[in-house]
């Protein structure tokens, strides 16, 4: 299984947010924005906390490959 967070990243720049704002307005840590930035597995906790600043769904910020 592998995971892919160019979602995210596209969705960030369709908002204008780069990465230490988003890190900032979710209350993340620089550990999980590498681990997001490697494509690595990460919290639930951590993903929806981003879903809320991004006002999105994790559909729209995570691929998951079998």
């Amino acid at each position: 299984m592998s995971i892919s967070y160019n979602k995210l990243w596209k969705l960030m720049i369709d908002k204008n947010m780069n990465k230490t704002k988003l890190r900032t307005l979710a209350g993340i840590t620089s550990n999980a924005m590498a681990k997001l930035g490697k494509n690595e597995s990460v919290q639930l906790e951590t993903l929806v906390k981003i879903c809320k600043v991004l006002d999105c769904t994790l559909d729209d910020i995570v691929d998951i490959y079998y």
